[in-house]
This record gives C-alpha cells, sequence and structure tokens, in this order.
C-alpha cells in the first residue's frame, strides 16, 4: 500500500473514531497533510464522518480547491483546515467539531484550561476567536472563505487549539493519532471542569511544567497510540488497519 491509499485509509478511521466518541455528528471533519505534497492535504466530501469511505477523501491546495475536478458537495469550511497547514507546517492534522461540552467556554468569561492530565498537550491557554472581530455581526458564523480561515488560523497562533465562538473548536495534531487522542480527551475535559465548577471552591489545573512534560512526549510512543487500534475496532472499521 502506499503512501497516499495509507493516509486515506487513517483518515476514514480517524472519521469513525471521532464519530463514535461524539466528538463529531453530522457536522465536523477531519483533516491529514499530504503524506507526499505538504502543500496539499486531504479531506473528505461533504458527507457525516460517522459514514466517510476511501472513495470519499478530496485531495486540496491549501486555498481550499480540489486539485482534480470535483462535482460532488464539498465541506463549506474547508478553508479551516488549508489556512492552518499554510501558516504551521508542524501540522500534519487538522479537526473542526462542535461538541457541546466545550461550547460555555466559548462564549464565558471562564478560560478553557486542562484540568486532565491526557489533555496537558491542548497547551495551558487556550484562545478563542470571535468571527465578528473582524467580519461583523452578520455572519452566519460559518468559515466560509480563505480570508476567514487565516483569521482563526491567526487567533490559533503556535497553539493546539483554539475554540470558536458560540460554535465550536478547531484542534491540530502532529500526526493523525495525535490529533484524534487529544480531540477525544477535549471534551471529557471540558465536563470535568464543568463538574468541578458547579462544586465551587479553587479548581487546580495543571501546572505549566506537566504542560511541557506532556508536550515533551512523542506523540507515537506506544502509550499514545494505545487508543488507536480500540478505537478503530469499537468503530467497526478494523478491516481498515491492515
Amino acid at each position: 500500500m502506499d503512501a497516499v491509499e495509507r493516509a486515506k485509509r487513517d483518515l476514514v478511521i480517524a472519521n469513525r473514531i471521532l464519530a463514535h466518541h461524539k466528538v463529531v455528528d453530522a457536522y465536523g471533519h477531519v483533516s491529514i497533510r499530504h503524506p507526499l505534497d505538504p502543500a496539499r492535504h486531504l479531506l473528505a466530501r461533504s458527507t457525516g464522518p460517522a459514514i466517510v469511505e476511501v472513495g470519499d477523501i478530496v485531495e486540496y491546495t491549501h486555498d481550499g480547491v480540489p486539485t482534480s475536478p470535483e462535482t460532488r458537495s464539498l465541506y463549506l469550511e474547508r478553508f479551516i483546515h488549508g489556512a492552518v497547514y499554510a501558516v504551521r507546517p508542524d501540522v500534519h492534522a487538522v479537526l473542526h467539531a462542535h461538541a457541546e461540552d466545550v461550547l460555555p467556554f466559548t462564549i464565558s468569561a471562564v478560560p478553557f484550561r486542562p484540568v486532565l492530565q491526557n489533555v496537558g498537550d491542548m497547551g495551558a491557554s487556550i484562545p478563542v476567536w470571535d468571527i465578528a472581530d473582524k467580519f461583523g455581526t452578520s455572519t452566519d458564523l460559518l468559515v466560509r472563505n480563505l480570508a476567514q480561515g487565516q483569521d482563526l488560523a491567526g487567533v490559533l497562533g503556535r497553539g493546539r487549539v483554539a475554540l470558536m465562538r458560540s460554535h465550536g473548536f478547531v484542534s491540530t495534531g502532529r500526526t493523525l493519532n495525535d490529533l484524534v487522542r487529544l480531540s477525544v480527551y477535549i471534551p471529557r475535559n471540558a465536563r470535568v471542569l464543568m463538574a468541578a465548577m458547579r462544586m465551587g471552591g479553587d479548581i487546580k489545573g495543571l501546572h505549566p511544567g506537566e504542560v511541557e512534560a506532556r508536550l515533551a512526549i512523542d506523540p507515537e510512543s506506544p502509550a499514545m497510540r494505545r487508543g488507536w487500534e480500540l478505537w478503530a475496532r469499537e468503530a467497526g472499521c478494523a478491516h481498515l488497519l491492515d
């Protein structure tokens, strides 16, 4: 199997895992940088992540344009992915999702921060992007063009995660497995943080040194890949692992 075919199969697995864990539902999308051409990336056509197949994967340049003629519907917010890849050579996978557990932190002054060790590598400070800051208060909150995607990528900066006001979040990975693992735990972190807030009192998050220690772990080490095969099997796509 060549590198491109492997990447497509892995991208299908990522879609299925993220849907199985309810990080995405009918909406949301995940991409991977092209394994042979860093100026391109792979992303499915517009379809539900739980039913993505290898034949649904489309190759794009980072301006959101397919590299081959495409008559099928495409994700409206595909510009998020290319905008991030264009300015972040360290990023090899991107997710946009709308997990409801995260949404309260996009509309309140309460910062979203890591309180679970599994999300320590999302960083200590998570910015919130508000489309209205630059594009006014009459948008539908969707990232419909490259300029909006670039503005979002600018707020993300060198980080791994950015929230999107009243919308969702974008997360990045050094590898596809790295992205999937982190993104599965982001809503869980939100639930634990909200539960602790309801209890009242001071909340202890991760210390800066603990965040740095998590970031230093090899994302492809056996421990960090442990979920990939299990979650793929649970999501019904074990046949794509080989």
